[in-house]
């Protein structure tokens, strides 16, 4: 009986031409068992079979990739044109897509003067209703997005502001200057809180907050500096908690992960990773040649919101953003691990799994210069590297496979930033141009010209609605959809 069933199925296979098909999700795992799909099965059947598969009360939308290359036709089409066997088993990897959608930004909606020197940093508030930016005319700027007019100009420093990061519950922002020192300031006043948090011998080369769905209210933030040192500050207090020393030369950038550990990149060409109580060192990751430049996670971006997401809803208690932010973190991630990736001035990139291993998963090369920024999309699905080299590169964020270079900049790319849908990517150069690339198409979608002179910094704003960037023409432009 069972055998007959077999060749009837067989004859009705070669009757509609099936192809067997193996779901899986962006860490490989299958979807169930393997299927016979007919070959005129596209992304809209796909949709319908993951949905089902998943048993998504809502149905959510998918994009589709057979080897790091999006299926937007019907099978048949695509195993004709890539000469694939009908005998093997098809691999397709079902994405996640946002919900919602980034309208891209195209006009420069404000061009805003007030700093005397150059725009050194710029970062949207998590609810995307406030901005800073830090210059090196040793003022912060705290800027009214709906009026575009300065709100407040933060004196304070004694040199360049190098950085400025915004607490993930949208309560405080903190400063850190060339002369090594850290204001956390009045959001209200635009005043400094107490004096200057004193300790780093050298420049803050960055700073990142504990995040949200750890603790709330954000209290705790860790600054790096050109000293070697990373320390651990209370915001309420004002003092330095813990001091994290190990690193040999300059600390270069610092994350707080999602797991609550800090991630710290050096000019000694190690990353370490460090636990937040005593501030003991867990792991030293190796592997590049040079100085390592810039750390991404793929969690970053709900880290960086927390409980905030496109629709700018606001929350009446802490508790309420801890959970909200927790619920939002835990989606993100999934099942897999929090992965790391690493640029270096040995041209090269890894992406690692440091929860897992202190081996690097992959080794990504490619560019032909330093890598001076790195950066994963607000889902975690791909990751985008800015260099010296003038491109953009695009990356698949799971396994470090190269996926697309953007070429149009003629000078270095110093910084990125993603649309919240992960749609969209923004670059800045120093060519004095922003443009915005499509990720589905690989293509320039916008061209942004408008600064006279290199641009330090970019921002898109995590509710998706407006970028910001600033640069050596000491103006600060607002861009819109």
């Amino acid at each position: 009986m069972a055998e007959t069933m077999e060749v009837e199925a067989a004859l009705e296979r070669e009757a509609t031409n099936s192809v067997i098909c193996q779901l899986a999700d962006p860490e490989g795992n299958p979807l169930g068992a393997a299927l016979y799909l007919p070959e005129n099965a596209g992304p809209k059947e796909l949709n319908q079979v993951v949905n089902k598969l998943l048993s998504n009360e809502e149905r959510l939308p998918y994009a589709f990739y057979i080897s790091d290359e999006e299926l937007l036709v019907q099978l048949g089409s695509y195993l004709e044109k890539n000469k694939v066997s009908v005998e093997k088993v098809l691999t397709i990897v079902y994405q996640p897509q946002a919900v919602f959608r980034i309208r891209p930004v195209t006009r420069c909606s404000a061009t805003i003067a007030g700093h005397t020197e150059a725009v050194l940093s710029v970062a949207f508030s998590p609810d995307g209703r406030q901005l800073a930016s830090g210059s090196g005319d040793t003022t912060v700027r705290l800027w009214d997005l709906n009026t575009q007019t300065p709100l407040f100009t933060c004196q304070g420093h004694r040199n360049w502001v190098l950085s400025v990061a915004w607490s993930p519950d949208g309560k405080h922002l903190v400063s850190g200057s060339k002369a090594g020192e850290l204001i956390c300031w009045d959001l209200q006043t635009g005043k400094p809180l107490g004096n200057p948090l004193t300790g780093h011998k050298k420049w803050i080369t960055g700073i990142s907050w504990e995040p949200v769905h750890l603790s709330a209210p954000c209290r705790r933030f860790v600054s790096a500096s050109k000293d070697g040192d990373a320390r651990i500050w209370d915001v309420t207090t004002r003092k330095c908690l813990i001091c994290l020393t190990g690193h040999t030369l300059a600390i270069t950038c610092v994350k707080w992960g999602g797991d609550g550990v800090i991630y710290t990149g050096s000019q000694d060409c190690t990353i370490k990773v460090w636990e937040t109580t005593q501030g003991k060192l867990i792991r030293e990751l190796k592997g590049h040649g040079h100085w390592v430049n810039s750390l991404a996670l793929s969690t970053e971006y709900v880290l960086r919101s927390g409980a905030f997401d496109h629709t700018s809803k606001q929350f009446a208690s802490p508790e309420e953003m801890k959970k909200v932010a927790l619920e939002r973190y835990n989606k993100m991630r999934g099942n897999a691990p929090e992965r790391l990736v690493s640029g270096s001035d040995d041209f090269t990139m890894f992406l690692w799994e440091p929860a897992v291993s202190k081996h690097p998963k992959t080794r990504m090369t490619g560019h032909q210069q330093l890598v001076n920024h790195v950066y994963f999309s607000p889902d975690g699905q791909w990751i985008a590297s800015a260099s010296f080299d003038k491109s953009v590169k695009l990356w698949n964020g799971t396994t470090g496979k190269f996926v697309a270079a953007f070429r149009g900049h003629v000078g270095p790319v110093y910084q990125i930033s993603w649309s919240a849908d992960s749609r969209l990517l923004l670059s800045g150069s120093k060519d004095s141009t922003l443009k915005v690339w499509d990720i589905r198409t690989k293509k320039l979608k916008q061209d942004l010209p408008g600064h006279a002179d290199e641009v330090f910094a970019v921002d898109w704003s995590p509710d998706g609605e407006k970028v910001a960037s600033g640069g050596k023409d000491r103006v600060l432009k607002l861009w819109m959809g």
